[in-house]
């Protein structure tokens, strides 16, 4: 057994305090993220978008792994949350404050670097303090988590139907008051203090996460969600763009049926993992993700919008499979003073080093394919979707569903 004397408590009010984290921190990105191509294109920014793209993955690649380190070895998770969430504020707000007035677009892709780097260990913060905090966390972890697919939700429709700026920089006004609002959440969580020891400077940086890869699953787990990641970076930059060509003309709330669909899934996963085995969770997720892009692809060919709605919405059923099962497998196999390194090296993959290389790779066949943003969208998500079954096939021959020692764990078993 693991050495974390003081995990699993469960009381009501350390519920609620986690649940309202998790709602600011998806409200405060659900206002801004899925606005952001259709922003930087009114303003005449549109060979910017990839680039804006990529500043959030290639800081992922480097706070993640530094701030799992330091919840693991000096500074406790939730006072890290709270300062990372105050001071990405700032910077968020100061971001789309050059943007709106026009400055040259190199200051706004600063300060976004700038928050990136602030807040991209957040979502590793809170699973630390969830998974710390929660009794049953494999069960109770999905619900506290509902509250970040909810305030995603009520992110995008404040964007779209009341502010109506899917178009406008005020929505990364509204996103900076979001993450306001979560750093001040952050003080009222839990106290969770560091369980690891730090040896060296290596230890210090978060390279020690590189060592779960030592392991095969973990290796084949870990490869396969950065190459998962390089498709599902398309989602964000261009199907709000697809919904518009279509004639939708409030996309930032339509692409909020996701997060509905995500809600559900929240809700079924937990009992999901306890009776599947996670190779055949992850396998699913992987499966549905394939489908979701070839229905993206379908409408573009019969220009039906429909289409590309449902796909919309399964996606987040496809995300929840894959990422929150992936969150308790890690939780369930890394010892406690790795725990935080363990999600920030899935962070590393998954929002760092898969969408970096994501951004180029779409942003490369938008502009090869999509032309002025009508026609082309069945090559290009049929190509993203051929991608995700490549990842189907490695997943399914080359993951074992064995613990550390050999031994089946109880995570990948019925």
């Amino acid at each position: 057994m693991r050495n974390d004397p003081e995990r699993g408590s469960g009381k009501y009010g350390t519920f609620v305090w986690i649940w309202l984290a998790f709602f600011f921190q998806g409200m405060s990105s659900g206002c801004w993220m899925p606005a952001l191509t259709n922003i930087m294109r009114s303003l005449g920014l549109s060979e910017w978008v990839a680039i804006a793209f990529m500043v959030a993955p290639f800081a992922a690649m480097v706070s993640p792994l530094i701030g799992g380190a330091l919840a693991d070895q000096r500074v406790a998770a939730n006072r890290l949350f709270a300062y990372s969430s105050l001071l990405g504020s700032i910077f968020l707000a100061l971001a789309f404050l050059v943007l709106h007035r026009g400055w040259n677009a190199w200051w706004f892709i600063g300060l976004l670097g700038l928050y990136s780097l602030a807040c991209g260990p957040m979502w590793g913060y809170l699973a630390t303090v969830s998974f710390t905090h929660l009794a049953k966390s494999e069960r109770s972890f999905p619900f506290v988590r509902i509250g970040a697919t909810l305030g995603w939700v009520s992110g995008g429709l404040l964007t779209g139907l009341v502010l109506h700026a899917d178009s406008s920089p005020l929505a990364g006004y509204a996103g900076a008051l979001g993450r306001l609002a979560a750093g001040v959440i952050g003080l009222c969580l839990p106290y969770t203090p560091p369980l690891g020891k730090s040896r060296s400077w290596r230890s210090l940086l978060g390279f020690d996460a590189f060592t779960l890869l030592k392991q095969r699953d973990h290796c084949v787990f870990f490869v396969v969600t950065a190459l998962f990641s390089i498709p599902l970076a398309a989602f964000y930059m261009f199907s709000p763009e697809q919904l518009k060509a279509m004639g939708d003309t409030h996309p930032t709330a339509t692409m909020a049926v996701a997060q509905a669909s995500e809600i559900v899934a929240l809700l079924i996963v937990g009992s999901v993992m306890a009776r599947l085995r996670v190779k055949v969770v992850l396998l699913m997720a992987l499966g549905l993700s394939a489908l979701r892009f070839s229905l993206s692809a379908y409408a573009g060919l019969v220009g039906v919008i429909g289409w590309h709605i449902l796909g919309i919405g399964l996606h987040g059923v496809c995300y929840t499979f894959y990422f929150i099962t992936a969150q308790v497998f890690l939780d369930r196999r890394v010892d406690a003073g790795m725990r935080g390194q363990a999600q920030g090296l899935l962070a590393f993959m998954s929002s760092g080093f898969g969408p970096f290389i994501g951004a180029r790779v779409c942003g490369w066949l938008r502009n090869h394919f999509v032309e002025d943003g009508v026609g082309g969208w069945f090559h290009f998500w049929g190509i993203l979707a051929s991608m995700i079954a490549v990842c189907f096939v490695i997943f399914a021959v080359m993951y074992r569903g064995l613990g550390v020692g050999g031994n089946s764990q109880h995570i990948d078993q019925k």
